[in-house]
This record gives C-alpha cells, sequence and structure tokens, in this order.
C-alpha cells in the first residue's frame, strides 16, 4: 500500500483505541510507536511471517507483536468494515450494471466463489469435520463476492472445510438484504425481454437459481460456445481476487499457525477490508475506471431504493416471495436462453465482420 494509505490506517487506529498510541510508562520511559506496532502486524499479513522474526527489525517482541496483530485486525473492522465490506448502494450497483453490460453480461453483479485457507493449529478432534477429500489437511472456507475492478463486496468466513460450495451457501449472508427487501431493485432488458433480478456468475456446483449463471457444460452450437467462453472469462474475477489477495497477504496462502477460529476470522476480513482500501486508493489509475463513465446510468437498467428500509420490520410472506424468487429454475433457465442469444449478438461473427 501507499505511505498515505498506511498513515491514514495509523492515525485512524490510534483514535479508536489507546492501544496505539505512544504512551510512557511507570520508569519515565517511551513505550512501542503506533508505526512499530502497525508495522509489525501488517508485515505479519503481508509475508506470513512468524511475530519473531521482527523482534531485530522493529525492536518488539514476539508476544508484543502478535498481540499488536490481533488488535490490528479487529481495529480495522471496527474503523473501515462500515464503508470497505459494505453491500453495495445505489450508486455502485449501477456502475457494476453499467460494467457488466458492457461486457456482454447485462444485470451482473460480480462472480461467486469459494476458497480454502488450511488450518495448521485444527485440534485432532475436530481434523474430521474440517477435511475434504480434495483439500487433505483441515481448512477453513472463504466465500467470496467480486467485480472486475477486484472489489470484494461480500465475505462469509468460518464454514468447516468439510463442506462444498452449496453447504458455504446455505450458511451464508449473501442474500440477506434480498430476502428482507433491503437491496436495491434492478430492472434490465436482456434480448427483447425485461428480467427484475440482478445475478451473480458462477460455476457449475452452484444451483439453477435465478441469482445465478453458469457456463453450459457441453456446449454443441456455436452460440452456446461463445456464450461459454465469454462466461467462462468473466467469471474469473472472482479467481483473480482470490489470486491477488493471496499474493497481497501472504498469511492467507500458507497454513493459518492461529487457534482460535474468530481471530482466523478477524483476520481474514481485516485483510479484505485493506484490500479494498488498496483498490480504491489505485483506482484513479486505473485503465478500467478510467475508461467507465460512473455518472452515466446504463442504458438497459435501472435501480430504484429498496423496498423496505432497514428499520421496517419485514412481513414474513414478503421474505418467502423472495426465497422462492430467488430459487426460481424457470427464471434461471430463461435468463440464460436469452444472455446465449445477446451474447451472439453482440460478440458473434456478424459484429465482427461489420467491425472489420
Amino acid at each position: 500500500m501507499s505511505r498515505p494509505l498506511f498513515l491514514r490506517i495509523v492515525e485512524a487506529l490510534g483514535q479508536w483505541s489507546e492501544y496505539f498510541i505512544e504512551r510512557v510508562d511507570a520508569a519515565n520511559r517511551q513505550g512501542l510507536s503506533p508505526l512499530q506496532k502497525c508495522t509489525a502486524a501488517i508485515r505479519q499479513l503481508a509475508t506470513g511471517s512468524g511475530a519473531d522474526e521482527l523482534d531485530e527489525y522493529l525492536k518488539i517482541g514476539e508476544t508484543t507483536a502478535m498481540e499488536a496483530m490481533k488488535k490490528f485486525v479487529i481495529g480495522v473492522q471496527e474503523v473501515f468494515a462500515e464503508r470497505y465490506l459494505r453491500r453495495p448502494t445505489t450508486e455502485d450497483i449501477e456502475r457494476l450494471l453499467q460494467l457488466g453490460e458492457r461486457r456482454g453480461f447485462p444485470g451482473m453483479f460480480g462472480s461467486i466463489d469459494c476458497m480454502h485457507w488450511q488450518w495448521e493449529r485444527c485440534p485432532v478432534a475436530w481434523k474430521g469435520q474440517f477435511t475434504r477429500g480434495d483439500q487433505k489437511v483441515p481448512t477453513l472456507i472463504l466465500e467470496a463476492v467480486a467485480s472486475h475492478d477486484l472489489w470484494i463486496w461480500h465475505a462469509f468466513f468460518g464454514a468447516a472445510g468439510s463442506n462444498n460450495d452449496i453447504n458455504v451457501l446455505n450458511q451464508s449472508t449473501v442474500f440477506l438484504n434480498e430476502l428482507k427487501g433491503q437491496a436495491p431493485r434492478v430492472q434490465y432488458m436482456v434480448n427483447g425481454n425485461v428480467h427484475n433480478t440482478g445475478y451473480f456468475l458462477a460455476d457449475g456446483i452452484y444451483l439453477e437459481w435465478a441469482v445465478f449463471v453458469k457456463s453450459i457444460r457441453l456446449p454443441i452450437t456455436e452460440k452456446e460456445k461463445l456464450y461459454a467462453d465469454e462466461q467462462e472469462g468473466a467469471r474469473k474475477d472472482i479467481e483473480r481476487a482470490f489470486g491477488v489477495l493471496e499474493r497481497r497477504f501472504c498469511i492467507l496462502k500458507r497454513p493459518a499457525r492461529l487457534y482460535d477460529r474468530n481471530v482466523l476470522r478477524d483476520v481474514v476480513l481485516a485483510c479484505i477490508i485493506l484490500h479494498n482500501m488498496i483498490v480504491e486508493d489505485e483506482k484513479e489509475s486505473s485503465i478500467i475506471q478510467e475508461d467507465l463513465e460512473l455518472n452515466v446510468p446504463p442504458s438497459s437498467s435501472t435501480v430504484q431504493d429498496s423496498e423496505f428500509s432497514r428499520d421496517q420490520n419485514v412481513p414474513l410472506e414478503r421474505v418467502l416471495e423472495k426465497y422462492v424468487s430467488i430459487r426460481d429454475r424457470s427464471a434461471h433457465r430463461r435468463l440464460k436462453k436469452d444472455l446465449v442469444e445477446h451474447i451472439w449478438n453482440k460478440f458473434g461473427p456478424t459484429q465482427n465482420n461489420s467491425g472489420v
């Protein structure tokens, strides 16, 4: 991250807790500075190194470095989570819809998938429920939703590694606002037909719900092959986000050496928040953002405010109605059929020949 962003984090944490303020002990000696504590915490997150590797460079002990890291990840969540781990607002959804429309997927919010983090210190009695056959070791699962600019909009962490993506989806809160009617309402047109449910790009394990758009496993016609190529290429956004997240914070790539699952959850969410802060800090130089007119709404989509505010009590009938609409298989198939035609009309050979 850039130096101004790092100093901004240090200053905010100093206002959040006295722990990140330089103090004097009973012997009138200066304690550790907030720069030392924050540097020790970020170095552990970024390199995945042990706390005892920082004593010579930062003049900080192993236990103090570990304590600083644990307080740092909690402070980052308390101070920055409301902005950098938020649900998409109306303005965010307009930008995501415009970006999705330019890539051939009107109504797309992003891509959804899961990743595993090896838990080295998993208790022996728990290893059975945290180990899956293809992983061979105990893991914890992170479910996330990311857009093309690598911003992570949703994060759910802590499911046992023996679960698959569908089991994790049934535990997560990704559709909580939709069920409560508190998410912005979307209406867009694909292939001349109107659709009212935004969607995520997903891989083959996810179910045929109205909120998911999957590839075609064995495409036969040229239209199906083109759609499969475009969908699989756009769905790589979440894979890229996971890759960048692991490269920026190598602690997620190495086996977790902490015992407490709550501390591991704090570490993962803090890394995601810091990742989003870096994405925002670098956004001005991003080619994607320079090419995008954020103030112009997508031509074939409209976004309205949510049906219910957070303070309103949502009727149970509305929740059940939303529940059924999210899992509507017929809506999934209609949308998929329209997207096949839409992508063929947009990127098919006829369009390429006309461009030449």
